[in-house]
């Protein structure tokens, strides 16, 4: 399948990480953490993680600890289609597109839930035909963008003259949480949210990159190493320590695989989810020769948005020059499940 279009949003809403020190400081949330987690919080979000800023949606965000579960339910069920019609309707407009002629839209998201999901309400905001597919990809957490390609893929195999929308939306800041984990309090301090749209067709774009030989790998014995769970009707985040250890192993196995693939093209470029700068450290030290600079931006100037990030991250190395003749760029995901996905995107 062919690229046709690549957009990202972002809510208008920026914060230093110093600015999330505040917030929490001020959060009555502080009272129920001990001493131990202020200061680690403080350690974190007061020196260098490898992120400047984070973008959140939920308003108010300096009560976001406070907020009651109702609270930040309704604050993703406006929020995330929102967010996702915006990414999708510079999406169209890149590849000359109107709204009527998408035949299918694929959204993925973890950090909130609705029925009928995501799709139904971009679809109706965005005015799409009556008629369009809607399917939504949920459970699937950081990795889920290249898994949603994959699904695009099939509907293109089968419908090859199809217009086929995929969008990643999280609202992060709709799932933090704040306890004397160790794993809740890292990730109230890493997550932001965002949201990234592509638009694929069965023939070639202007740019006339292709998306192929995708890859899992699945390990349900690492599961309770990062995934959500419910706590008192919120979403909060299990993050172990061993998950930048994890996540280098998980895409360093894929790789390899993909490399020794018969007939395969050299891979010249990895554009990875940005995870973390430990995790970016690890899967560099695993891989070797790999250029990683463009998640490392991403995460800079976003922190980790979870599913979108791959494709910002992507965006961000696209504004460099494209893959060539010389070789195939390989995106790679990878979180909850433990999972980890690939794909191929070259000429």
């Amino acid at each position: 399948m062919y690229l046709h279009a690549l957009a990202t949003a972002l809510p208008p809403a920026s914060f230093t990480q110093a600015e999330c020190w505040d917030i929490a400081q001020r959060s009555e949330a502080r009272q129920r953490l001990s001493r131990r987690s202020l200061l680690t919080l403080r350690a974190i979000l007061r020196h260098d993680s490898g992120i400047a800023t984070r973008h959140f949606a939920i308003p108010g965000i300096e009560r976001v600890f406070s907020l009651t579960s109702d609270e930040l339910n309704e604050a993703f069920r406006v929020e995330a289609p929102a967010l996702a019609a915006r990414a999708l309707a510079s999406a169209l407009a890149q590849a000359g597109l109107a709204a009527g002629q998408v035949d299918a839209l694929l959204i993925c998201t973890c950090t909130g839930y609705l029925c009928p999901g995501v799709t139904s309400y971009v679809a109706e905001q965005l005015g799409l035909r009556t008629d369009v597919f809607l399917q939504d990809l949920v459970g699937l957490g950081c990795g889920a963008a290249v898994p949603s390609l994959r699904a695009a893929e099939a509907i293109l195999a089968a419908q090859p003259v199809a217009v086929v929308a995929c969008v990643a939306v999280e609202v992060c800041s709709a799932a933090f949480y704040l306890d004397d984990d160790l794993g809740v309090l890292v990730s109230a301090c890493l997550f932001g949210d965002g949201a990234a749209a592509t638009i694929w067709r069965g023939m070639p774009g202007p740019s006339a990159l292709r998306c192929h030989s995708f890859t899992t790998l699945h390990q349900p014995a690492n599961r309770d190493r990062i995934r959500f769970e419910m706590r008192q009707g919120k979403l909060r985040n299990l993050l172990d320590a061993t998950v930048p250890a994890l996540a280098a192993t998980a895409v360093g196995e894929l790789l390899s695989a993909e490399r020794k693939r018969p007939g395969a093209r050299l891979i010249s470029r990895i554009i990875a989810h940005v995870g973390g700068r430990d995790v970016l450290d690890a899967i560099e030290d695993t891989c070797g020769d790999c250029d990683l600079a463009a998640s490392r931006q991403v995460l800079r100037e976003c922190g980790n948005m979870s599913s979108p990030s791959v494709l910002f991250a992507l965006d961000r190395a696209m504004r460099d020059g494209a893959p060539d003749e010389k070789g195939d760029w390989w995106l790679t995901s990878f979180g909850a499940g433990f999972s980890a996905h690939g794909c191929r995107v070259g000429l």
